[in-house]
């Protein structure tokens, strides 16, 4: 089979720099589904992105399908002759539609009967004839919310295409692709190699349009490229550059030929909080921030210019020009927000929304702090604490500062806090309660904080819920997802012995009156435990543990959470598949008891020796686990009564559990009743699945 390279590439306007990565990846994934579903062989797949292409190359792509023998299966031969052996209407129209007679099909047989075929080799097509509609179903699919046209053309893209590469070997597969005609010519840096660049074959790609047309195509070169150079430019200036891997992605995005250029602003921004100067660095400027050996922030900035200026020092003071009025802006609204204490701004939270029917963000402060205070109480900390950073918690929106920079929220609360001279852990709670704000982020560690992050989740989902907003699908505004996962995570992984239901119950009764749903508590908490499974799915815990542990419907998820360790420790033991496979069991017998099963168990009723061996061993690990499961060790006591494994085995091999006597019958079920019992004091382990 002859094969060759293929080069698709489409050159656009500026692409959306934060979506860059996504689109080259989707569209790649896009003409590798194609090629595949083509049955058409290739190599390596390099996907290329700029802000003003995609592409992609394929290594030695067959250059024609394979020929390959079809079969189609036509009516039963019991039913495809009559009487005198002439077709029938169904086998003729069945040969008609393959385009042969009646006599041209052959006979299969099979072990459920004969059936008449079709056979025939099917020619493969030229790999080039594919191409376009591959191409273009590709283009189809990629994650764009809103299509624009241009000029008056009927195409629909992202943004205005421009040219088409569509080269294959040495030659041009001839397409219009979103209204524009392939061809082979590529274009380089919009400044400095404006003019096509005839590209003779397509390994050619890559190194023409960085030698000639002063783009880097590859996506992760650049980015590599605009690390390095950033991290370098701090070096020289005597500071280490912060990286946030966002930023740099957007970055990559934005630029064809990177060059990284220090800048620098007044000292006297500092007094401002570094939070504040960052983000506008980064929101609005797309700059990477300094830091000197302690890790405080320099008055100096390192941008990044799509263009290799022979006066880098105008891109520098341009740079310096346009971003002296957003701190400036900032120093205004620190000073000015501090003339007012966060506690006055409480009353003005009246005037906004949380949700229509939930009231305003002043009501759900309200209810957050009676919920944080009685929470703070569970956890040992200080319920006057966590109320007052309930109600301040929201007061820095009203803030100017927040207003412009809304990403702040909870930080410049803490600072507004430190600088009215509230208590520490106060001030601290403000910031900590929209942790964790995205996955892997830290928790927060006061008490106060803690309260408050699970308080204000917990009000989210109960009053959202109560409404009917239930998630579906990928809507979800109020990010209950994540709130549900957030809430969860702060008490296992902060160790907090909270009663989820009892929570959620609290929080209902501060909802009273908003809503008239009965089963709010059961959904919400049935929601979180949806999460807390993919939660635990995601750090390799088996589903079926997860079930078995969720049978018992453990209502503290610290609690829940050494259960889940437990059995996932004891599954590891030589005795566990054995005794989950009894437990399984004797889940199925009790269940399919017909008569009472007695609550205690009489020994005098014992006739097999094996039946009072067992019972024998059951009461004394009874015995021993109980101080075991009233301290939550349940590894512990798992592994004490993965004993128990011989006296089961041996019961259910020489006992008959539904003897003929009623009274045998009953105190055998009673038996296994109490055996069962003491597993089900972890979980139930008839849920494992070996």
């Amino acid at each position: 089979m002859i094969k060759q390279d293929l080069l698709i590439e489409i050159g656009t306007e500026e692409l959306p720099p934060t979506a860059l990565k996504k689109l080259s990846d989707a569209f790649t994934r896009g003409i590798v589904d194609g090629l595949e579903k083509a049955e058409l062989a290739f190599g390596e797949v390099k996907p290329y992105a700029t802000p003003r292409r995609l592409a992609v190359l394929i290594h030695n792509l067959d250059t024609q399908q394979s020929d390959r023998e079809v079969e189609r299966r036509g009516p039963a031969v019991n039913a495809a002759f009559d009487d005198d052996g002439n077709p029938t209407r169904a086998t003729e129209g069945f040969a008609r539609s393959c385009g042969v007679t009646a006599s041209d099909l052959e006979k299969l047989e099979t072990d459920k009967g004969a059936w008449l075929v079709f056979r025939t080799t099917q020619q493969g097509q030229a790999t080039a004839g594919l191409i376009p509609a591959i191409v273009q179903e590709s283009l189809n699919k990629l994650p764009i919310p809103k299509r624009m046209r241009w000029g008056a053309l009927d195409a629909e893209f992202v943004r205005p295409v421009h040219w088409v590469v569509l080269l294959f070997g040495d030659d041009v597969i001839d397409a219009e692709i979103l209204s524009v005609k392939s061809g082979r010519d590529t274009y380089g840096h919009r400044f400095h190699h404006p003019d096509p660049i005839f590209l003779g074959e397509p390994a050619a790609y890559a190194p023409i349009l960085e030698t000639t047309g002063h783009v880097i195509a590859d996506f992760a070169d650049r980015r590599e490229a605009i690390h390095a150079q950033v991290m370098e430019a701090a070096e020289k200036s005597g500071g280490k550059a912060v990286i946030d891997e966002d930023l740099l992605d957007e970055v990559t995005g934005l630029v064809e030929w990177p060059l990284a250029v220090v800048g620098s602003f007044e000292e006297r921004f500092l007094k401002v909080p570094a939070e504040c100067l960052i983000s506008a660095m980064k929101g609005h400027q797309k700059y990477f921030h300094m830091v000197d050996e302690a890790g405080r922030l320099m008055p100096n900035f390192i941008t990044v210019s799509n263009i290799e200026s022979r006066k880098p020092e105008f891109v520098r003071e341009g740079n310096e020009r346009v971003i002296r009025p957003r701190l400036t802006d900032a120093d205004f609204f620190w000073n000015q927000d501090k003339k007012q204490r966060l506690e006055a701004r409480l009353e003005t939270l009246k005037s906004v929304t949380f949700q229509n029917r939930l009231g305003s963000v002043y009501d759900k402060s309200q209810r957050v702090a009676a919920i944080a205070e009685y929470l703070a109480g569970e956890i040992g900390g200080d319920p006057i604490k966590a109320k007052r950073a309930a109600l301040l918690a929201k007061c820095d929106l009203m803030t100017d500062m927040v207003f412009e920079f809304t990403e702040l929220q909870g930080i410049m609360g803490r600072y507004y806090a430190t600088h009215d001279g509230e208590d520490a852990e106060v001030a601290a709670a403000l910031d900590e309660q929209y942790m964790p704000r995205f996955a892997g982020d830290e928790l927060p560690a006061g008490r106060a904080g803690q309260a408050l992050a699970i308080a204000d989740k917990l009000d989210t989902l109960i009053g959202i819920f109560g409404i009917g907003q239930v998630p579906s699908g990928d809507k979800d505004p109020f990010a209950l997802r994540r709130a549900a996962l957030g809430a969860l995570r702060i008490i296992i992984e902060r160790a907090l012995d909270i009663d989820l239901k009892a929570a959620l119950e609290h929080s209902a009764e501060t909802n009273i009156g908003l809503f008239d749903n009965p089963q709010v508590i059961g959904q919400v908490f049935d929601f979180m435990m949806g999460r807390l499974k993919a939660y635990y799915a995601d750090s390799g815990v088996a589903p079926d543990t997860f079930e078995a542990v969720l049978a018992q419907q453990p209502t503290r998820p610290l609690d829940f959470d050494a259960r889940l360790r437990a059995v996932t420790t004891f599954r590891q033991l030589p005795e566990a598949e054995s005794l989950a496979a009894a437990n399984k069991r004797i889940g199925n017998i009790l269940k399919k008891a017909e008569q009472a099963i007695p609550e205690a168990v009489d020994n005098s009723l014992f006739t097999d020796a094996a039946e009072s061996a067992l019972y024998a061993k059951v009461d004394a690990m009874a015995a021993k686990v109980a101080p075991l499961f009233a301290e939550r060790d349940y590894e512990s006591a798992l592994k004490a009564l993965a004993a128990l494994r011989p006296e089961v085995d041996t019961f259910f091999d020489e006992v008959m559990v539904m003897a003929e006597d009623a009274a045998v019958r009953g105190n055998r079920l009673a038996l296994l009743s109490k055996l069962s019992g003491l597993f089900l004091e972890v979980a139930d382990l008839g849920q494992l699945q070996g």
